[in-house]
């Protein structure tokens, strides 16, 4: 729909994202990134309804596709973007999100993706982990009114501290780590189907890799290793998940009849169905976010030797 490619640079910082009716959360999500030192973004759009294609299409560093396909048959849109990241990004650093994803990291406010990724080159690293965290607001999660140029998080200021579990997957030598709010309200009784959590958005790409499951896990394996195995800690981030926006419960009722955000979409009717219900994931032990260093001090990001 708009090929921009031409205008990225060696070295430039590329974010890669499928979109679907999400015009109430990309100029947030655009300026956030934007201000990370994002410098093309390059974007799928699985018929949208709502806009947002219009939206994407007059960002001046923005590329666009459009596809009416299967979000399902093509692994959750991670085939699309694969070929994206294959034919633009080898050589670049990558960014992998959904738009209802913030990534955050220590410092994040005055050092930019590029020193990140520079540091991070200088350690020998070519990969970058991230915590997904469910944020949520203090009443029924479709109440209020938050705009599209608004900070989600100013809403969405709440999220579930501890109640994390965590893995090595042995074949692929990445960390399976489930729990927060999704966990507890929509998966008590069957916590292995809870979503993961653990994701690696950020790769200084080459045409040879893939990712496997959504972002959760690459090819090849030595890129999930973003964490250290010998007592000590390394640099990793936060995504700040903002799903639980007003207007939650009429996209859950869409979403559970297309059925085409899950493997086994008859498994998730009830969590469909309890999100239609407005429900309150805020209780007693919710923790008020207030910025990375708490993340840090909570244990859910580190700043490793990134001093």
């Amino acid at each position: 729909m708009q090929d921009r490619t031409a205008q990225i640079g060696a070295g430039d910082i590329l974010c890669f994202l499928c979109v679907r009716n999400e015009a109430d959360r990309l100029p947030h999500f655009l300026r956030h990134h934007r201000a990370l030192g994002v410098r093309h973004f390059l974007v799928v759009d699985n018929a949208s309804t709502d806009g947002s294609s219009d939206l994407l299409r007059d960002q001046p560093d923005l590329s666009l596709w459009h596809t009416q396909a299967s979000y399902k048959a093509s692994r959750f849109g991670m085939d699309w973007l694969t070929w994206l990241m294959m034919r633009h990004g080898s050589g670049h650093w990558c960014l992998t999100l959904d738009a209802d994803e913030l990534l955050i990291y220590p410092y994040w406010q005055t050092r930019p993706l590029p020193a990140l990724t520079g540091w991070l080159g200088t350690q020998g690293r070519d990969s970058f982990g991230a915590l997904t965290v469910d944020m949520y607001p203090k009443g029924p999660v479709s109440e209020g009114k938050v705009g599209p140029e608004d900070d989600p998080t100013d809403h969405l200021g709440w999220f579930d501290a501890g109640n994390y579990q965590v893995q090595v997957q042995p074949r692929m030598r990445n960390l399976w780590i489930q729990g927060g709010a999704r966990a507890r309200v929509f998966f008590a009784d069957a916590p292995r189907r809870a979503p993961t959590l653990n994701k690696t958005p950020l790769v200084r790409w080459h045409w040879r890799y893939a990712y496997v499951n959504s972002t959760h896990a690459l090819l090849p394996p030595r890129l999930n290793q973003v964490y250290a195995t010998d007592g000590g800690e390394l640099t990793s981030g936060i995504i700040l998940h903002t799903k639980f926006l007003p207007g939650i419960t009429e996209r859950s009722v869409e979403e559970k009849a297309r059925g085409e955000h899950f493997g086994n979409g008859s498994q998730y009717s009830a969590y469909y169905d309890h999100l239609t219900a407005n429900p309150v994931l805020h209780t007693k032990a919710s923790t008020r976010y207030t910025g990375w260093r708490q993340m840090e001090a909570l244990g859910l990001m580190s700043r490793g030797g990134w001093i």
